[in-house]
């Protein structure tokens, strides 16, 4: 065996290292008007005409909700340790306030149940960006009270469910909601008015601060551990012109900086407050609003999909940027390949980024909760799915894991994004991410090459 050969093969994780998979209730749960849920805020969204790419909604989405046993039976074969899923809020308290709904609450009873009976242990997420639609009708996001009503419903839900999971986070990719939901409008409720979503990202932060607060002082004794989950990209300047420093700097700031260093610092920088100062000033952030975001957490989750190359460049007309502020920067495309998304794959990138949270915050353990790859699959006259360019991505990222650990970085686990095909948000249908291929007319599951591939990483713990 050559000595190439050899380290490929000896590429192994820790004992203990978590391996699952990752998924979101909208894009997955359907049955959107059973048993008491109503309305997201997605909901209205898809519906709403030209904002999916393909015309599709979650009314069925991967009726996960019907086929949760066939699902968890999928997570079995795979051999996964963990499955980190979202809890629907509309399904659990659909006008956003009062007591949970029961039949929300008897589902994920039952989808726990079967998690258990296979070994696979739940990683919930309160929060995947299907707010109520009756908050968002009484100011969304940019509303303070939100913070307050989510903290509300994570704890009413903590109460209820703290026996049987474990893992929490608060919130998915806060950055998501706030900038795309309500600062370009890809996202719902497609609002397009960038002062709104600077204030949705701080009543986002303040609702994970106030929810982690009142989850510990509602079951004090718990060994639960809590944390959030931020999508986070290495920012780079493409030459060390002044200029383009610059422009890095600040797109690290609204992007990164932003949220990281009010959860594990304790306050909002300064340079991203004076980036942004013309937009909005900072009177909705009251006096203990800082202090709260930073409620002592006891994990980090990170989704890394594509890294940030960036240039100064001619201000945009529009403000289309998802970049809050910096309409005269400019992505630069390094050549790499790309995924069916257009998004670049750069592994390095997430060696690098995890590297960095390790030098510049304080040490807690970080998990990688989203990796994944769009590829334009398709079932084979065989009746198979043949997904090489996948295992070579996902393969690649835990080369970058491995090499972040051998760093020091506290890297405890890493979930693919996601178990099947499902609705990607505006793209609709149209985007496969999925170890598992979906045939949304008819139904049907069909493992890909990729899934047993990542079978047989999850249970050996090393790459073949």
């Amino acid at each position: 065996m050559s000595e190439s050969t050899d380290a490929a093969a000896t590429v192994a994780f820790p004992n203990g290292f978590v391996w699952g998979v990752a998924t979101a209730s909208y894009q997955i749960e359907g049955a959107v008007a059973e048993h008491g849920r109503a309305p997201s805020v997605w909901d209205t969204f898809a519906h709403t005409p030209g904002k999916i790419s393909d015309g599709a909604t979650g009314d069925v989405a991967c009726d996960h909700y019907h086929r949760y046993a066939e699902d968890v039976g999928l997570l079995a074969d795979l051999g996964v340790s963990h499955y980190r899923f979202s809890l629907a809020w509309p399904r659990l308290q659909p006008s956003g306030r009062g007591p949970l709904n029961q039949a929300g609450v008897d589902f994920y009873l039952r989808l726990l149940d079967a998690l258990q009976e296979k070994g696979v242990r739940p990683w919930v997420t309160l929060y995947h960006w299907d707010l109520p639609q009756a908050l968002e009708d009484e100011g969304g996001w940019p509303a303070r009270d939100t913070a307050y009503r989510f903290a509300d419903y994570a704890v009413a839900v903590y109460e209820r469910l703290h026996d049987r999971i474990g893992d929490w986070t608060t919130l998915n990719e806060p950055w998501c909601s706030a900038y795309l939901g309500y600062g370009n409008g890809q996202h719902a409720p497609g609002v397009r008015d960038e002062r709104a979503a600077l204030h949705a990202a701080h009543h986002l932060l303040l609702g994970h601060g106030l929810a982690v607060r009142g989850m510990r002082a509602a079951v004090p004794d718990s060994d639960n551990r809590i944390g959030i989950t931020l999508n986070l990209w290495p920012v780079t300047p493409v030459t060390q012109e002044p200029a383009d420093v610059e422009a890095a700097r600040r797109v690290d700031g609204i992007n990164n900086r932003a949220f990281l260093d009010p959860v594990l610092k304790g306050g909002y920088p300064a340079d991203v407050l004076a980036d942004v100062a013309h937009i909005t000033d900072t009177a909705h952030v009251k006096p203990g609003d800082e202090e709260t975001i930073a409620a002592p957490i006891d994990l980090l989750g990170v989704n890394y999909y594509s890294p940030s190359y960036v240039r100064a460049g001619a201000k945009k007309v529009g403000g289309a940027s998802p970049w809050i502020g910096c309409d005269d920067v400019e992505s630069v495309p390094q050549g790499f390949p790309r995924t069916d998304m257009g998004w670049e794959v750069e592994p390095d990138g997430l060696h690098r980024l995890l590297v960095r949270l390790r030098q510049d915050y304080r040490p807690l353990p970080i998990y990688v909760t989203e990796n994944g790859m769009a590829l334009r699959d398709t079932v084979d006259a065989d009746g198979r799915v043949e997904d090489p360019d996948r295992i070579a991505y996902i393969d690649a990222h835990l080369r970058a894991c491995r090499q972040a650990i051998d760093e020091g970085v506290d890297l405890r686990g890493y979930f693919v994004w996601t178990l099947t095909d499902n609705f990607e948000w505006s793209f609709g249908f149209s985007k496969r991410f999925g170890l598992v291929h979906l045939d949304a007319e008819t139904q049907v599951r069909t493992p890909k090459s990729s899934a047993s591939w990542y079978a047989q990483v999850a249970r050996t713990g090393q790459l073949p």
